[in-house]
């Protein structure tokens, strides 16, 4: 795996980690969620790398990439970047691309991939632990207001509420560690967006496979609007992190999500 940065101006630079990219096929980007770092994608790169080209990136205001951002960024905003560090990133091979994300990471990646002719497929992972589309006014701010009142607490309980208690507490500290660790000045105007997000243009839209690899979190509503849209693969007792909760079977189940697309 090698390291570098992508530097789109001279405030913003995003930290990138590759592997694998003398492979053939299609390259896997990998994008955290919401408060995360392309570390969380360590062991997937680790364990695909002989088989796919693959990149995991932190996103702004993230992980190592730069944070000399204007409040109030958004998940458009958010996809509008990672689409100029992907063009920039490969301006010259032309590599078509698979885009998987966690989390909020999969809501960036449906945004991207409308402006990316190069993506073949889009891969959500417990992207739809919230019914996004399906949240009313009243309850985004209900949901946002412990964030708002104690940044670091409303992580604690979000991290323990979501995390399965398969998870090895190992894991679990360095996902609390790192999340609550985040610039709430950036964090919260983008949490207050992502609440008010909806992926009904993207579906309405995208005419790629989407898939999702969901745990058993994912509430009902979010399964009824995204029935028409997404081909769903399961993972039994895992919880919103099941790329960190269970390695050995996502890395499993994702290469086999690849393997249908590709």
């Amino acid at each position: 795996m090698q390291y570098r940065q992508i530097a789109l101006t001279p405030r913003l630079s995003l930290s990138i980690t590759e592997a694998g990219l003398e492979n053939s096929g299609p390259t896997v980007v990998l994008i955290h969620g919401w408060c995360g770092h392309r570390l969380d994608w360590n062991p997937t790169l680790a364990r695909l790398q002989n088989r796919y080209p693959m990149m995991s990136i932190d996103l702004p205001g993230h992980g190592d990439s730069t944070e000399q951002l204007p409040p109030g960024w958004s998940v458009r905003d958010l996809a509008t970047v990672l689409v100029e560090a992907l063009k920039a990133w490969d301006k010259e091979a032309g590599r078509s691309l698979v885009l998987v994300g966690h989390s909020m990471g999969g809501a960036v990646a449906l945004e991207a991939a409308r402006e990316l002719k190069q993506v073949r497929s889009v891969i959500l992972v417990d992207t739809f632990i919230l019914p996004y589309g399906d949240i009313s006014e009243e309850e985004a701010r209900k949901i946002e207001q412990p964030f708002f009142e104690d940044f670091p607490k409303a992580l604690d309980t979000m991290v323990e509420t979501f995390m399965a208690p398969i998870a090895p507490p190992m894991h679990k500290r360095e996902i609390k560690q790192h999340m609550c660790g985040s610039n709430p000045f950036l964090m919260l105007p983008l949490w207050s967006d992502l609440l008010r997000w909806s992926p009904d243009d993207a579906f309405d839209h995208l005419g790629i496979p989407i898939h999702a690899i969901n745990g058993d979190m994912i509430p009902s509503a979010a399964y009824s609007r995204c029935a028409d849209h997404v081909t769903e693969w399961r993972m039994p007792r895992a919880g919103h992190f099941p790329h960190i909760e269970m390695p050995q079977p996502f890395h499993e189940l994702l290469e086999q999500v690849i393997k249908s697309i590709d």
